[in-house]
């Protein structure tokens, strides 16, 4: 009998992913729960368990495969009924191994040096396999860290016996990555070493000694396609599994394809002189996600915006009042997040279309407040989510935005922190942005845009006076909610943010 291991849930929005690496080969034992690949999307690395015990059978999706959520990744057969066929095929393999390690001294592969202040780093790419004859010095495996890529030469000459760490791992700065048997494949075995290394080389083009990554060969194996013909993004032009999909699928699309696209569309003549001051670079998937949500909420969203304006002199007031205080008592600066935060969970509670996302022919309405607010990092924007954010207070409010921030901008949230968000905030006044419209985060109904506080002269009483003013936009899908509900929730946090009492008092 066997299991079937699928693509578990992705998170909110995230329809397909990326088999990165398989730490298991087929005929390997696994236990319960043991890590078995990992998937890549445009956000976060997932982690595929195993969820049964017994011997992999079957491994339907290879590396660089796009998958979607519930897709079958795997198989699993019973512990009983093919355990035993592996091990006897290992055996063989093993034996001259066996007879070989003799000859000499195994010698441990380190993680190099990494810098000051770095403590770990990924395994990027493996360039040899187990079994493979390695010379002194020859890169073995690139490691990358959060600012520099490092190659691991070989540290002695002989067969590379043992992988410890795999593509995808990471590692401390005083991990084992692999294991030498020194002085193995001597004498008669080498010139087949070097016939090899004549073939990984040939396809270099312009003369680069590089090797491209083994799951690239693995995969233009499989797929029959000639190494000059893929367009290496890796480092020193090397040839990523990347490459070998996009080259592979290019020729099919020419031919199923019958009105190219992006015929119907050329970009402008360029003045050469022009052109030669250009760059082109490949979108990253988080950026390419990015652009396709956000085009695909233009498209199904009845996307509509309202705005307002609002005088933040009574918050600006209060928070140089009390900042101070705030700071020594909770250990965190009180910015002006936190009094959006709550203005807009007083406003939802009135207005809960705004706090609703649509199903179908049906409505969704959430009794609570899952705050999205949005961070720019360097990779793109992203919306870690405050949950429960109604049922907090200030300081709270505060701290874990501050986390989040932190957090997103080092590239360590998770698929949890960024999903359930049922209302979205976005500053774009941090940026300068007096005014703009903010898109819709699907499925949510609705998004509050800040802007830039400027000083103003504005009618007080009869009088000019100036004053700091905010424009508001609120971004919402007309599907949902009416124009009447849309106004009233603008004007309620307009109201809290001018006369913050009102929310003490839950007016």
């Amino acid at each position: 009998m066997s299991t079937e291991v699928r693509v578990p849930t992705l998170g909110e929005s995230v329809t397909e992913a990326t088999v990165a690496t398989w730490f298991k080969k087929p005929g390997d034992p696994v236990a319960v729960d043991e890590m078995l690949c990992e998937l890549e999307t445009d956000k976060v690395t997932v982690e595929v368990p195993a969820p049964a015990a017994g011997t992999l059978g079957e491994i339907v999706a290879a590396e660089g495969e796009t998958v979607g959520v519930d897709a079958l990744l795997a198989t699993i057969e019973a512990a009983g009924a093919g355990a035993s066929t592996p091990k006897q095929q290992d055996k063989p393999a093993e034996k001259p191994a066996a007879a070989q390690s003799n000859e000499g001294k195994m010698v441990d592969v380190m993680v190099p040096s990494l810098g000051e202040s770095v403590t770990e780093a990924t395994v990027s790419t493996w360039f040899k396999k187990v079994g493979d004859v390695v010379a002194a010095d020859e890169m073995l495996c690139e490691l990358e860290t959060d600012k520099v890529s490092v190659e691991v030469p070989a540290p002695a000459a002989g067969v590379l016996k043992e992988i410890v760490a795999e593509e995808g791992a990471t590692v401390d700065a005083s991990a084992k990555l692999a294991v030498i048997a020194e002085g193995e494949g001597a004498g008669s075995g080498d010139s087949a070493p070097k016939a090899d290394e004549s073939k990984a080389k040939a396809p270099a083009k312009g003369g680069k000694d590089v090797e491209d990554a083994p799951s690239a060969k693995k995969l233009m194996a499989e797929k029959g396609v000639d190494p000059s013909s893929v367009q290496g993004s890796g480092k020193d032009g090397r040839i990523m599994k990347e490459d070998v999909a996009k080259a592979a699928s290019a020729p099919q699309a020419a031919s199923v394809s019958v009105a190219p696209a992006p015929a119907a569309a050329p970009r402008g003549p360029v003045n050469a002189d022009d052109g030669a001051r250009e760059e082109r670079v490949k979108m990253t998937r988080l950026r390419a996600t990015i652009a396709k949500r956000l085009k695909d909420s233009q498209n199904t969203a009845a996307m509509l915006t309202t705005y307002n304006e609002v005088d933040m002199s009574g918050i600006m007031g209060l928070r140089n009042e009390y900042k101070d205080l705030f700071v020594k008592k909770h250990g965190v600066k009180l910015g002006f997040m936190s009094f959006f935060v709550k203005a807009c969970c007083h406003a939802l509670k009135e207005v809960p279309e705004v706090n609703a996302e649509l199903d179908g022919n049906e409505v969704v309405y959430k009794n609570y407040v899952h705050m999205g607010v949005a961070v720019g990092t360097p990779s793109g924007l992203v919306v870690p989510v405050v949950r429960d954010a109604d049922q907090m207070g200030f300081a709270t409010i505060e701290k874990t935005i501050a986390e989040m921030g932190t957090r997103a901008r080092d590239g360590k949230l998770s698929m949890a922190d960024m999903q359930g968000g049922s209302f979205t905030i976005s500053n774009g006044g941090v940026y300068g942005s007096l005014m703009s419209s903010p898109i819709l985060n699907p499925p949510q109904s609705g998004i509050l845009g800040m802007h830039k506080i400027q000083d103003r002269p504005m009618v007080v009483n009869g009088e000019i006076v100036i004053r700091p003013m905010m424009y508001l936009a609120l971004s919402y899908d007309h599907r949902i909610v009416d124009g009447k509900g849309a106004v009233t929730f603008l004007v309620r946090v307009k109201e809290a943010l001018e006369d913050p009492r009102r929310l003490l008092m839950d007016l």
